[in-house]
């Protein structure tokens, strides 16, 4: 960035910075408006329940406001978090939404671990078959994560050979195995990132860092290559979640 007199940033650069900021609140804004369009078309309940729930809490506040003489401090008020409970509600349905096209496409797993926010180190098919299946690992506070998706059965083999690989390098650190699914003892897809969450704290940055850099020197990458993403827009998909997240 060019600078000014005293080191600061010159006006040119200030107007670029603030040009490029624009631009990108521009792009999230057409993200949202397409999502919200997108999701309006299939989902019918969306209008109602937005809408029921901006008036519904703008109400509320009204007549708390009336009852106690506060009607125009608490209009405002209740106006805001209406707007933000309809908000609330359009991400979380356009989420539900996007996770039940997921389900069951090469890739979903990956897709879902791709988006998640925080300290997580995520390797995509580390392991996989000729029919797609595969598995990911995560590095995290938890420890190691390997989540498999595809046939219980192939995945149950992969997952076994990668454990025993990982387990050489990582010593004592916890070593946890996730079968994508909705059978007995596996975790849906849409629970996937919920679980990982509720997983303890096991070890911490610095030692993250150490295990991902031995990690990353074992060679495991074969098989076929895997989908980008479960959904034909993924990757708009992906932007417009990120989008709800910061707001």
């Amino acid at each position: 960035m060019a600078a000014g007199k005293g080191g600061n940033p010159s006006k040119e650069a200030k107007a670029a910075a603030k040009a490029v900021r624009k631009q990108a609140s521009k792009e999230r804004r057409k993200q949202l408006w397409q999502a919200f369009q997108m999701q309006r078309k299939e989902d019918k309940l969306l209008l109602p329940l937005m809408i029921g729930a901006l008036v519904g809490i703008t109400v509320l506040f009204l007549v708390i406001g009336l009852i106690f003489g506060m009607q125009w401090y608490l209009l405002p008020i209740g106006l805001l978090l209406g707007a933000l409970a309809a908000f609330i509600i359009f991400g979380r349905r356009v989420q539900k939404n996007v996770y039940a096209k997921a389900e069951g496409q090469a890739g979903a797993a990956a897709w879902v671990l791709d988006n998640l926010q925080g300290k997580w180190r995520v390797t995509p098919g580390v392991a996989a078959t000729t029919q797609l299946d595969a598995v990911h690992r995560v590095v995290g506070l938890p420890g190691v994560i390997l989540v498999a998706e595809g046939s219980p059965q192939r995945v149950k083999s992969l997952l076994a050979q990668e454990k025993k690989k990982v387990s050489r390098l990582v010593g004592d650190t916890p070593i946890y195995d996730v079968v994508i699914g909705n059978d007995e003892g596996q975790v849906p897809l849409k629970e996937l990132e919920r679980y990982l969450r509720k997983l303890p704290s096991n070890i911490d940055a610095k030692r993250m860092d150490h295990i991902e850099g031995r990690l990353t020197a074992l060679a495991t990458r074969g098989g076929p290559a895997l989908p980008k993403g479960p959904l034909p827009n993924g990757a708009k998909m992906r932007g417009v979640q990120r989008s709800i997240r910061r707001r």
